[in-house]
């Protein structure tokens, strides 16, 4: 469900944009008010299921996250929509990283790598379908369709979850939530993604840009020496990046995950913008990536167990970054066949390769007593980087013709570069063998 709400969007953009008079700026709050939430409630989600029960959580979640679906299917104005995205993102923050721990608990030694391999795989399938599902029901019912599309699957996910799933607690003490923390996190990236959306977008860089970038820039400072005062009361304990290797796992997630953020942002805005897509060719267009990444996945949570995650991961990136360079050949006369897909195909074996690796070392360098915390940051660091990539596309999107093609040019360069680096902080920081 959370797979689905995060693909089908992206080919929604133009018929939402056009249906409620949405220019550039609230484009990226269409995606962002969705993200903002989850990126900073994972954390608190996480420790949240440590305290009240993993699938619990989980359940009401899911609910949750059903009812804002509905309510985004029948906003009748963009402030109603934004407002039914942030109850989307914040119950998706319940139901995600609980999700993952409870494989991380339930699956000990390389099972815990095959299993969340399968969740991967799971998660890459349903997001295959969801865009070429939703493109569909854009160009025949009409873009309120694609939201209704989680209540099935909504409807299903609390029947397993109830039916096969103990609540299992970690903690038999567990720390109070951090509140503090949480309400701090938001107030930060909120803060920090609102400058950078006006900065990026036609306005440029004014004062209010200026003001609302740098507040949020210290906010997330003084939310780090928050989190250093309550020591193992907060949400996101350091001494998690007491080690180079968590440190390195981090590092390579906002990247790579950034990059991926912006690609699946700009592919099909570009297609149906520039090229004459339907919603539904658009959201084929990405097809290739998600059912490889299904296919691959497993595998590659198998290789990793058996090998250790530090090859995989340094390896992956750098063929990620690949395919962005091979990004740079789509033109404004550009073939899908012959231009697109090669690229696509080359960035979805590079990501195969560091998905299910990452998730398996996340939860492998941590204590067992922080794995929903370890799981809340590893997911919230991945939003986050899509947060702040969506924030800074601005100007991509609200620009036409040659301008367009040029920015999309520009944003493929600058995730080449961020992959590398995603390379480069695994090979150098991460220790674990295997």
């Amino acid at each position: 469900m959370a797979f689905v709400d995060g693909t089908v969007i992206n080919v929604g953009l133009p018929a939402i944009g056009a249906s409620l008079h949405a220019n550039a700026a609230d484009l990226q709050w269409i995606i962002n008010a969705y993200l903002l939430p989850l990126s900073t409630l994972l954390l608190i989600g996480g420790a949240a299921g440590d305290h009240f029960g993993r699938t619990r959580l989980l359940v009401i979640g899911t609910v949750a996250f059903a009812f804002a679906s509905l309510a985004c299917a029948v906003a009748p104005s963009l402030p109603w929509l934004l407002a039914a995205r942030v109850i989307q993102g914040t119950s998706a923050a319940l139901l995600m990283p609980n999700s993952l721990a409870i494989l991380g608990v339930a699956f000990p030694g390389k099972d815990k790598g095959r299993a969340i391999g399968i969740w991967a795989a799971a998660g890459a399938a349903t997001a295959a379908i969801g865009p070429v599902l939703g493109g569909w029901l854009i160009d025949t019912v009409g873009w309120r369709s694609i939201f209704l599309l989680n209540i099935p699957l909504a409807a299903a996910a609390v029947v397993l979850a109830l039916r096969f799933v103990p609540n299992i607690h970690r903690d038999v003490k567990p720390a109070p939530l951090d509140i503090p923390g949480a309400a701090l996190a938001t107030v930060a990236l909120g803060a920090l993604t609102w400058g950078l959306t006006i900065g990026s977008g036609h306005a440029g860089w004014t004062g209010a840009a200026i003001v609302c970038s740098i507040g949020g820039a210290l906010l997330v400072v003084m939310f780090v020496l928050v989190e250093r005062w309550r020591r193992e009361r907060a949400m996101m304990p350091l001494a998690l990046f007491g080690s180079a290797t968590f440190i390195g796992l981090t590092l390579l997630t906002l990247l790579l995950y950034g990059a991926l953020g912006a690609m699946s942002v700009l592919v099909p805005y570009l297609l149906i913008e520039a090229r004459g897509y339907s919603a539904m060719q658009a959201g084929a267009a990405l097809l290739p990536l998600a059912i490889i990444l299904a296919v691959m996945s497993p595998l590659m949570g198998r290789l990793a167990g058996r090998i250790g995650p530090r090859l995989p991961l340094s390896i992956g990136p750098l063929v990620v970054a690949a395919g962005f360079v091979l990004m740079l050949r789509i033109g404004a006369e550009a073939d899908y066949w012959l231009d697109a897909l090669p690229a696509i195909v080359v960035i979805a074996f590079g990501m195969a390769g560091a998905v299910a690796p990452l998730t398996t070392a996340v939860l492998s360098s941590v204590e067992e007593k922080y794995t929903g915390a370890a799981s809340g940051l590893n997911s919230a660091v991945a939003r986050t980087a899509g947060l702040i990539a969506t924030a800074l596309l601005g100007s991509v999107l609200g620009a036409k013709g040659s301008q367009l093609m040029g920015g999309f040019h520009m944003a493929m360069s600058i995730c080449a570069v961020a992959s590398i680096g995603a390379a480069a902080a695994a090979y150098f920081l991460i220790r674990i063998e295997k």
